[in-house]
């Protein structure tokens, strides 16, 4: 029986077009869905939007326009990259779906009520609106500014609702400690496990309406909406039928959450904590990855570094075709390290595409469907092959960076066999020894388009075809760069 899985991306926040950072996120949910669709698993893959909050607010007014509209020009803007990037998810969240999601937000809320974890509060403290989220002095500069914004949190006074995070503490400990909820990588374990060591605090679960109108309504109480947590978490839940009769918990209880660094708290701590206190089971696994930089330098308009994946497509769209989005899919998840920090320039990206795809997959392809179309009279069929041992160690470590270069590896081998071989000359001299070669080197090229199926499945898909008809592309697949 094959085990069902649940991946999910976390949700993109709706208030600006998606960045480079998005799409290698993206991408590499989707390569990972996609090896599991390969080996035969139940899979259903999950992405979306978080469309609530004051900074949307803000966004919308600034453009003067009305903020449901505001978000649904944001959420066209991920889904034309989900598409352009062949990034196959089976279902797109958008907090602002009254029907579905705030319906099993709404229940998730109540749940929590109801196991008395939520409680009404005064109180005063600092609030980021970039962030929209809740600071400490510890969490500022030495000049009292949020780190990531470089502004003064402003001061609020407020009465909302509180969740008591910090009666969760040891048990989430527990749950990480034992890879009960496993942590990739182990630097990103340690690092929550040093937070739990130092003591969790209860966090703030509410906005006035007053102040924030732009949300899901708190059950009973019409003076206020959720904040970010219950709102914004709980989608990995509603998006499979949470607070309906067709929640599938079966599938959450093997949950891969797939996120940047900087929401790892909120991921493996508060999360974790509402999950226990409503009596649902935690995601098995959560897969961190780093951040891209640009030129060893954090990307900024200022700097003139910032890398929009929409004009890197475009740039790929003379040269590749219908494979421009392929192309930067294999560029994020070859050049990035899965779980650590990446350095990504224009440069860099120009030369992985020549010496990877134009001069590397590309030319391989032309020059052996050219030699097979020539010399042999018939395509192959060729057995499933079993998936090589450092592939699949390389994928069940969730290092989909590793497994591609394996692949890339595969590659160069059988572009040295060419030169080494010659079978273009071979065939001529010895017709049946050079039409064994080439038909030798057709499989191994079919047995490389399995491989890359995850990666670049349109590509995969084209070099398949080729060899089955035994034909050769009428145009390289990847085209130089001008």
């Amino acid at each position: 029986m094959k085990d069902k899985h649940l991946i999910t991306t976390a949700i993109a926040y709706g208030n600006a077009a998606p960045h480079i950072g998005h799409a290698f996120e993206f991408v590499t949910a989707d390569t990972i869905s996609r090896f599991y669709k390969i080996t035969g698993e139940d899979v259903y893959f999950i992405t979306g939007m978080d469309e609530h909050g004051q900074k949307i607010e803000q966004k919308a007014k600034e453009s003067n326009t009305p903020v449901q509209e505001f978000v649904d020009m944001n959420a066209k803007s991920f889904l034309d990259l989900d598409k352009n990037l062949s990034v196959d998810y089976d279902f797109f969240v958008r907090t602002s779906d009254k029907e579905k999601h705030y319906l099993g937000a709404q229940a998730l809320w109540k749940k929590l009520v109801d196991a008395g974890t939520i409680e009404k509060r005064k109180y005063k403290a600092l609030y980021c609106i970039g962030c929209e989220e809740f600071k400490r002095d510890v969490d500022l500069n030495e000049k009292g500014e949020c780190p990531l914004h470089l502004t003064k949190p402003e001061i609020v006074e407020e009465e909302n609702y509180f969740f008591k995070l910090s009666q969760y503490t040891n048990q989430i400990k527990e749950k990480i400690s034992s890879d009960e909820l496993k942590i990739y990588p182990q630097s990103r374990k340690n690092e929550i496990m040093a937070l739990l060591d130092r003591g969790l605090e209860d966090v703030s679960f509410s906005r006035p309406k007053s102040k924030v109108s732009w949300g899901i309504p708190v059950p009973d109480d019409d003076t206020q909406v959720m904040y970010v947590w219950c709102d914004a978490l709980s989608n990995y839940i509603t998006a499979i039928g949470y607070g309906t009769d067709k929640f599938d918990e079966e599938r959450w209880a093997n949950t891969t959450h797939i996120i940047g660094k900087d929401i790892l708290r909120f991921h493996a701590a508060i999360w974790p904590a509402m999950l226990i206190a409503s009596g649902l089971p935690l995601p098995k696994r959560i897969l961190v990855h780093g951040f891209i930089t640009s030129g060893g330098q954090k990307m900024s308009k200022t700097l003139g570094n910032v890398l929009d994946p929409q004009e890197i497509l475009k740039m790929f769209e003379s040269p590749a075709g219908e494979l421009a989005g392929e192309a930067l899919r294999f560029i994020l998840l070859h050049e990035i390290p899965s779980f650590e920090d990446g350095d990504l320039t224009m440069d860099t990206i120009k030369a992985s595409y020549t010496a990877h795809l134009a001069n590397g997959i590309g030319n391989l392809t032309s020059r052996i469907m050219k030699m097979s179309a020539t010399h042999l009279s018939e395509g192959i069929r060729p057995d499933e092959i079993v998936l090589p041992t450092d592939y699949k160690k390389a994928f069940e470590s969730y290092d989909t960076k590793r497994a591609l270069e394996f692949v890339v590896k595969e590659v160069k081998e059988l572009d040295g066999y060419i030169q080494s071989s010659e079978p273009f000359k071979l065939v001529k001299v010895d017709e049946e020894k050079g039409k064994e070669i080439i038909k030798e080197m057709r499989i191994k090229l079919y047995n490389i388009a399995r491989l890359l199926q995850p990666f670049i499945p349109k590509t995969s898909d084209l070099i398949k075809s080729y060899v089955k008809d035994n034909s050769m592309p009428e145009k390289p697949l990847f085209n130089r760069l001008a």
